[in-house]
């Protein structure tokens, strides 16, 4: 094994290694079939349950589809740079450049929110495996660019500005 395989401690790092072996696919092919679902249901099935949702529903609906795309594309973005660099079509210097443009951390509203128990369950399970995903992919950001230090820091303390805007028209519309 290569010395870029271990950590200081001699632990393997299992992320880095699993971005360049055969099982990348399974998550490669994830990612991506999750985006074309997600991008299917909202032009289809979800275009037509929206019309039925209230307006406090429809306005977390168009927000949460906002989110939930802005979610996919970071991450079928992470995926690509690592593809590109496991097949020599980027080199590190590169694939650093553009990773620094990747934003792993777009939360979900909570579900406690006016308007969740409206939002159809085919949409949420959309919704719940791209969160599942992104935190998959960010604990391997995590443990192969990071040696696992930071993950906690980076998912409290960063800002999202699709929740701010949530929380914006939530107080313009007296919903609190």
């Amino acid at each position: 094994m290569g010395e870029q395989e271990f950590k200081a401690d001699n632990t393997i790092r299992l992320a880095d290694r699993m971005v360049r072996s055969e099982s990348f696919n399974h998550i490669y092919d994830e990612g991506m079939n999750l985006v074309e679902e997600a991008a299917a249901y909202l032009d289809g099935q979800g275009r037509e349950a929206a019309r039925q949702l209230s307006r406090m529903a429809a306005t977390l609906y168009a927000a949460e589809s906002m989110r939930l795309t802005t979610r996919l594309m970071q991450v079928a973005s992470w995926l690509l740079l690592q593809r590109a660099s496991r097949s020599g079509e980027m080199t590190l210097e590169q694939v650093m450049s553009e990773k620094a443009k990747v934003r792993l951390d777009t939360d979900s509203a909570p579900e406690t929110v006016e308007g969740w128990d409206e939002i159809p369950l085919s949409y949420c399970d959309i919704v719940h495996r791209s969160l599942r995903l992104q935190a998959r992919v960010r604990q391997m950001d995590n443990e192969i660019y990071n040696d696992g230090a930071g993950i906690e820091h980076d998912r409290f303390m960063s800002t999202n500005p699709v929740s701010d805007q949530i929380s914006l028209l939530a107080t313009a519309f007296g919903h609190r």
